[in-house]
């Protein structure tokens, strides 16, 4: 399992090349033969002949290739029902073979459906008594069901095939399953004897291995010097170019600076993540180059090609543990530890933790070593259980150490033991690995401790990565870290830029967790490196559901094919807008027009092009088209109508989300728009679904359609003792006074009417931001106010106007009237005289004003 951690490193970045190969080559092996025999149903079909086969010969003669390539695979299963990775390959071919099998029917049914249609145009034949028909009718109609029967016949070998391929497939994995099971669960006595032939072994096995190193490196010396010194020279090169690219590159993310105050939680999470993924990756890529040089030079031997493979899987494997304890407890930089425990107990967690990982190591290591010599399996069984049982006294050992620090305690401080739960957690696992050891299971056990370290690792590692991820895509996270902080400097990134980044770095985070952890845990659990390219390649290209299959590769390829045709597409309208149509003279409208259905032409055709590229079925399209119309038939109009408007709106965007329209009755701000209505907010916060129909086919006033600049007018009434350019002037100097009032376009102050006793003026001004009109007409009605006062121009509003009022008749002023007639004209009372003599008084009169283009 140590081996497998190396080489999956490896093996997960050739991921995305290995799903096109395996599309291409789907029963690809190590074996040229195989490979060669798989591959020659379609080197036979394109083989010229002479004679043209048939279809259905063509596809008999593949049928019984992969007949043969079944039996050989069977064959080659029954050899390999020991060997679990060599079972894992011929899964992969086996599950492959039957694909071929499956495509070589498929390829049948469109020769079968146009022979069923010509039958049918044929009609049956001619009954007892009835006309005969002619002989050339007689002669295809027999032709065409010789032909149907051969296409009968080679479906049913097909099928019968496929069950064959089905059935060998379950097998493998029924065997595999077996043997996983029978090497944990199998049982060793454990007694004197076996111990007494272990140390009978151990000097035997010590005898063989220095000479087998010895001879090793005494050929190797004299005979491939230049090759042994290429490869560590190439070796090292590779180190050294690792460790200084590394450091240059990744320095800021994996550098602890010795702060005097404690960093943030995200720039810990981010500093453990990285320090520990970016050593480990780099050592596991030079023990991978490592390897690779010396087997290229053929400096190693077999017998000593495992030894050099395990021993380097141990350097990576006690890097990662070495590095992930380190970064969690940091037992020298307390500021950055992601767990609250005390020094001394951070000191023997990362003690006890590096000391099982070695442990555990240096079995696989000896049970490596006793493989290649041929030690007797006493041997490898004893010094699993010895390392066992260090580990489990060492999960016994960890119960006693003392890392809680209680709150309010310095990190320095003496810690307290563990929680109850915690201590009995690790005394119980403990307990239970030696117990297993000594009952005979050692190969239970030494699976139990191969997980709690590598597995345990490997998952503490995956929740720092998702908690970095999910850190770094919080709002304005990304700007307070050293990253951020950078690209704002380099780059000139804003908030919004920023808070993308982000969420962008966030979600990458998580897609390395996922696609780089996952396998890894498959691995160390008794998987194959085969199993998880099998079940990545049908993630990429086949996931089913129902009868609906799915191809994520595909699906991707649709998508940039449809933005490539979007960029084609806006280029071609602004190149045939501004060097075709801008030189013809062609009038705007026709201009916008032409532009327009440009545009809708490419991103129909850009559409289908990414929906046939993602391998999805037009004919859906068009049954949810027939379902559409029949809808529209039962009187669905409106529903219909609604949708096709709401994706007008979508696509034209006369408005958006955040702008103030006006339709109707209904004004206020869009808050969402969807296919069926728009929700607006009126300034009384009351929510307002408009149909989207009603925009399509009515008038829709939007105030910040283009931006937000717009014009604001406040209606301003005085007396005609006032002067009327004073008026005008003093509303100027209000309104350039106003930080929010724009000096382009400059405000205008309008004499806009006559009234019966007062003039109507109006204060025209232009905002920035319409949206704030109300405060700030609210701020200029203030200061008109009170400007007027102070200078005495009247009142700024509708004026009380004084009119008499004629008096009720009555006695007091019929005899008011014959007093005044009598007295002559020299002695008639004035009006206010009459009145003040008759009670009455003057009531006001207030002249209405209309206000105009006030928008509140």
């Amino acid at each position: 399992m140590m081996s497998k951690f190396v080489a999956a490193l490896l093996s997960l970045w050739m991921f995305a090349a290995s799903v096109p190969v395996m599309a291409q080559q789907p029963a690809a092996s190590a074996d040229p033969q195989k490979v060669e025999e798989v591959a020659s149903p379609p080197v036979q079909a394109a083989t010229p002949a002479v004679a043209v086969a048939s279809p259905q010969a063509q596809a008999a003669e593949q049928l019984e290739a992969a007949r043969k390539n079944l039996a050989r695979l069977a064959d080659l299963v029954t050899k390999a029902a020991d060997d679990d990775n060599r079972l894992s390959e011929l899964k992969v071919e086996v599950d492959a073979a039957a694909k071929q099998i499956i495509a070589i029917s498929v390829a049948t049914r469109p020769r079968l459906d146009e022979i069923k249609a010509r039958l049918t145009e044929l009609g049956d034949p001619p009954a007892e008594g009835a006309p005969p028909e002619a002989d050339v009718v007689t002669q295809e109609r027999k032709r065409l069901l010789a032909e149907r029967g051969e296409i009968n016949a080679v479906t049913g070998t097909a099928e019968d095939l496929s069950i064959q391929a089905t059935k060998l497939s379950n097998g493998i994995t029924a065997t595999r399953r077996a043997l996983f099971s029978n090497t944990l669960l199998k049982h060793t006595d454990v007694n004197r004897t076996m111990v007494l032939d272990a140390i009978a072994a151990l000097s035997l096995e010590q005898q063989a291995f220095t000479r087998t190193i010895g001879s090793w490196l005494t050929f190797a010396w004299n005979f491939k010097r230049l090759q042994l010194l290429s490869a560590l020279f190439l070796s090292l090169c590779a180190a050294l170019v690792l460790l200084i690219g590394t450091r240059r590159i990744f320095f800021p993310l994996i550098h602890r600076e010795n702060l005097s105050e404690e960093p943030g939680y995200i720039t810990r999470l981010s500093v453990a993540f990285w320090s520990t993924m970016i050593p480990t990756t780099a050592m596991a890529v030079f023990a991978t180059t490592s390897y690779f040089f010396l087997q290229t030079f053929n400096v190693l031997r077999p017998d000593i090609a495992p030894i050099v493979s395990i021993t380097l899987a141990i350097f990576v494997a006690l890097l990662f543990v070495s590095t992930l304890s380190n970064a969690v407890f940091a037992p020298k930089q307390s500021a950055w530890r992601l767990v609250r425990v005390s020094d001394h107990g951070a000191r023997l967690l990362v003690l006890a933790i590096f000391a099982m990982t070695l442990v555990n190591s240096l079995d696989y290591l000896a049970g490596t070593i006793s493989e290649v010599m041929g030690s007797p399996v006493v041997f490898t069984v004893v010094k699993s259980l010895i390392a066992s049982i260090i580990i489990g006294l060492i999960l016994m050992v960890m119960s006693l150490i003392k890392p809680i620090v209680p709150a309010g305690d310095t990190l320095d401080g003496q810690g307290k033991p563990w929680p109850r739960a915690v201590s009995l957690l690790f005394v119980l696992t403990g307990a239970a690995l030696i117990i297993a050891t000594l009952s005979g299971y050692v190969g239970l056990a030494r699976f139990i401790a191969t997980q709690i370290v590598m597995t345990g690792a490997i998952l503490v590692t995956m929740y720092i990565g998702i908690l970095t991820g999910k850190a770094v895509a919080k709002q304005n996270a990304l700007a307070d870290t050293v990253v951020g902080r950078y690209l704002e400097r380099r780059f000139g990134l804003g908030q919004v830029a920023l808070d993308q980044a982000g969420l962008a770095a966030g979600l990458g985070i998580y897609a390395l967790v996922i696609l780089f952890f996952i396998p890894l845990i498959l691995l160390q659990w008794g998987f194959q490196i085969a199993d998880i390219e099998a079940w990545a390649y049908r993630i990429f290209t086949e996931i089913k559901i129902g009868s609906i299959t799915i191809s994520l590769v595909g699906i991707f390829a649709g998508v940039l094919l449809f933005a490539a045709g979007y960029v084609v597409t806006r280029w071609f309208q602004r190149w045939l807008d501004g060097s075709v149509m801008a030189r013809s003279r062609i009038d705007t409208g026709v201009r916008n027009s032409v532009k327009t259905g440009v545009g809708y032409l490419g991103m129909g055709l850009a559409g289908l092009i990414g929906i046939s590229a993602a391998g999805l079925d037009l004919s859906s399209l068009a049954l949810v088209a027939g379902a559409l119309s029949l809808g529209v038939g039962f009187g669905l109009q409106n529903i219909v109508s609604n949708f096709v408007s709401g994706l007008i709106l979508l696509v034209e965007r006369p408005f958006k989300v955040g702008d103030w329209v006006v339709t109707g009755t209904t004004e206020g701000f869009v808050k969402r728009i969807s296919v069926r209505a728009t929700e607006i907010e009126t300034f009384q916060r009351q929510t307002i679904l408009v149909p989207n129909s009603l925009f399509i086919n009515a008038s829709v006033g939007n105030w910040t359609h283009r931006n937000k600049l717009g014009r604001s007018d406040i209606p301003v009434t005085v007396s005609y003792d006032s002067a009327p350019r004073q008026v005008m002037d003093t509303l100027l100097q209000i309104a350039a006074a106003h930080p929010l009032v724009l000096k382009n376009p400059e405000p205008q102050a309008v004499f806009s009417a006559f009234g019966e006793a007062t003039m109507t003026f109006e204060l025209r001004v232009y905002l920035a931001d319409i949206v704030n009109g109300n405060g700030v007409r609210n701020d200029l009605r203030l200061a008109i106010y009170e400007r007027f006062k102070d200078e005495g121009l009247g009142a700024p509003f509708p004026m009380e106007a004084l009119e008499p009022e004629t008096p009720p008749p009555g006695p007091e002023t019929d005899a008011l009237a014959l007093e005044a007639e009598a007295a002559g004209p020299a002695d008639v009372p004035s009006a206010e005289e009459t009145l003040k003599r008759s009670g009455t008084q003057r009531r006001p009169r207030r002249i209405s004003v209309e206000t105009v283009g006030d928008k509140e």
